[in-house]
């Protein structure tokens, strides 16, 4: 077997097709396609690093890295690398040669820290303890049966309070800028971020081909969004959750369980039937919500970090 480790073909759909299927092979509960993919290689910013990474036996994709620099953290020279490698295909030294291959990427263009999401089971958790990395912070996948579970009914919005969805905001999508930098700054994190290019932004998520502005739901007050959930579909059959917040002056009114409950019974009526999200495990709120709604833990994560050099 000739075993090697190249970069994806960012023209080839094809190359990015047999990406996105390892990834929904390796990590059902998420969402991704040829086109995110290609998307994100097109768009990212010069001082993300960012790379696609594909380990390729005998002319067949059984594994992928994605690399990058956490250029909007306020801590510099933090280096991400996450390897999945398609089931079926283990134990043929895809997995160590892409570590590798994106350890060397990233030292060189000075990431002095690396950390990897693994998931937890005892052989993920091995593989990368042996190549140097310590856990930290964990983070859960939850699934809600939306074919055969049941949601909470939908409620009236209290007075003064409209449900929108983010595809009103298409003229001027600044105030979901504004929030969403807010939430995000307060989000559990090791790693921390910051939003404060908003042209960046509107390519990375406003505009992205995976966000489902019809699906997302934004709670506005005066005019003006005071919570929201963004909501990610591959146009099949994975609805991901991928961002629920309140701006500080609105929280413990229910205003993110309102944005959910109205996104979940639309998707529901859309004819998807399962929904993701993921959580960090240290956000005690949120995973309190997505309980009353009835989600369960699919799988769990594991930030493994090395110091490099």
């Amino acid at each position: 077997m000739t075993l090697t480790v190249r970069d994806l073909r960012a023209a080839d759909r094809a190359d990015a097709g047999a990406f996105a299927n390892i990834r929904r092979h390796a990590l059902p509960f998420m969402v991704d396609t040829a086109e995110s993919l290609l998307h994100d290689v097109a768009h990212a910013p010069p001082e993300a690093h960012h790379q696609q990474l594909v380990a390729e036996a005998d002319g067949e994709v059984i594994g992928t890295a994605r690399v990058y620099v956490a250029y909007d953290s306020p801590v510099p020279g933090q280096g991400n690398v996450n390897v999945y490698v398609h089931p079926e295909r283990l134990r043929r030294g895809a997995g160590g040669a892409l570590v590798r291959a994106a350890e060397e990427r990233l030292t060189a263009v000075g990431a002095t820290r690396l950390l990897s999401w693994v998931l937890d089971t005892p052989e993920n958790r091995a593989f990368a303890e042996r190549r140097g990395y310590t856990a930290s912070r964990s983070a859960h996948f939850l699934r809600l049966d939306l074919a055969h579970g049941t949601l909470p009914p939908r409620r009236t919005p209290p007075e003064g309070v409209e449900l929108r969805t983010a595809a009103d905001f298409a003229d001027d999508p600044r105030p979901l800028f504004d929030l969403d930098a807010e939430t995000t700054a307060d989000e559990p994190n090791d790693v921390g971020a910051e939003l404060d290019d908003y042209e960046q932004w509107l390519v990375e998520t406003f505009r992205h081909p995976l966000l489902d502005r019809a699906l997302s739901t934004v709670v506005v007050v005066e005019g003006a969004p005071v919570a929201f959930t963004a909501v990610r579909t591959d146009g099949r059959d994975r609805y991901f959750t991928g961002m629920t917040g309140t701006a500080r002056a609105f929280r413990g009114r229910g205003l993110a369980k309102l944005a959910k409950n109205d996104s979940l019974h639309r998707a529901r009526a859309a004819g998807y039937a399962e929904a993701f999200t993921g959580n960090d495990s240290d956000n005690g709120p949120m995973l309190a919500v997505n309980k009353w709604f009835g989600y369960e833990v699919c799988a769990t994560e594991v930030r493994y970090v090395r110091e490099a050099g």
